[in-house]
């Protein structure tokens, strides 16, 4: 299992949280005056090529932490492939940033098993420090203008979640 220390919690603690079902209601999408900058990144998917966030502004970026490990992560990628699909041409797009030692040595045939259809990248602790992770998964819902409009640690509520990127798409810049 992964040592995480970025957070200060045990990695027996973070593997409960993460097996752990949806944790309750979402938190309503922050007011567009009240939402801050989202920690800008630049890191390499499975072909080399470097994924930047700041390449995404204008549209709509679901960013979630995950590894291959956590049950609750096996649970959402699936509906994030779907959102992927059904809001692409909206403007969405999905970023999986794995959590996983061993890099694409491990993430790879993962991505390949389940046919991901998002970029993926290979994530660090300083990153996931500067996105708050406490518990994974963890997502993060990115405005048109690169600011944070939701977080979410645990299992999000699936219903709610999709509800939350249809607002955010209709938003205009």
């Amino acid at each position: 299992m992964r040592n995480l220390k970025i957070v200060g919690v045990l990695p027996v603690a973070l593997m409960l949280l993460c097996i752990a079902g949806p944790t309750g209601a979402l938190a309503q999408l922050a007011g567009v005056s009240s939402r801050k900058d989202a920690p800008g990144f630049s890191l390499k998917n499975d072909k080399g090529l470097t994924v930047r966030l700041s390449d995404y502004k204008g549209g709509v970026v679901l960013l979630n932490f995950w590894a291959t490990w956590c049950h609750g992560c096996k649970t959402e990628i699936p509906w994030y492939m779907g959102f992927q699909h059904k809001y692409k041409q909206q403007g969405l797009t999905v970023i999986g940033a794995s959590l996983d030692d061993g890099g694409f040595k491990v993430v790879e045939p993962f991505v390949t098993a389940k046919k991901m259809n998002y970029p993926v990248v290979i994530a660090n602790d300083d990153l996931a420090k500067q996105y708050g992770l406490g518990a994974m998964p963890m997502s993060v819902l990115i405005d048109r203008e690169g600011r944070i409009a939701d977080a979410h640690s645990g299992v999000v509520d699936r219903n709610e979640w999709e509800t939350e990127i249809q607002k955010l798409l209709a938003e205009r810049r």
